[in-house]
């Protein structure tokens, strides 16, 4: 799993550096956590950030580690994992919708709903249940690529294809 490194931009919107901004709040509320809970402390904390602006109606695009968060005008949010092109959608029409993820000290486990793709300035979703595939205009997909580009071009292509367990290292764990 990645971090926020203490010189990027920080990840509640502030526009200030992570180290200036809640780096020291987070370890202050968070002093005997590792830090892979952190990083989950602030997964959480982006999902409800991404949720409330989608519920108050702005778009926003942010990222933290391998994961974007984007929310629109129209009251969608989606979280999107740039190595396996994963996506759940946290919000629709201004309602915020429940989030499947488990943490524990070594993993967080998202239930992702959807794969994505940006085509043709179209988000692309590709529902993992039933195969439907759904294309939505007026996403700021020139902004969630160029996010993704970020991504790809901060962790080198070892570490991003670390970001999963395998089938085979889930059952070798459990």
């Amino acid at each position: 799993m990645a971090k926020i490194g203490r010189n990027e931009a920080c990840p509640c919107g502030s526009g200030k550096k992570f180290k200036r901004c809640c780096l020291g709040k987070q370890r202050e509320q968070t002093p005997d956590l590792t830090e892979v809970q952190r990083t989950q402390v602030s997964l959480q904390n982006a999902i409800n950030k991404t949720q409330k602006a989608a519920s108050k109606g702005k778009q926003l695009v942010h990222e933290l580690g391998v994961f974007v968060f984007f929310s629109t005008s129209f009251g969608d949010a989606w979280l999107l994992e740039v190595t396996e092109m994963d996506a759940l959608q946290l919000a629709a029409g201004r309602e915020i919708l429940t989030v499947d993820l488990e943490e524990n000290p070594e993993t967080i486990e998202i239930n992702w709903t959807h794969t994505f793709e940006i085509k043709n300035k179209q988000f692309v979703t590709t529902s993992y249940k039933d195969k439907q595939v759904a294309k939505i205009d007026n996403y700021p997909t020139h902004a969630i690529v160029s996010a993704i580009k970020r991504i790809k071009k901060k962790y080198s292509p070892e570490l991003l294809e670390s970001v999963h367990m395998t089938q085979e290292q889930t059952n070798a764990e459990t």
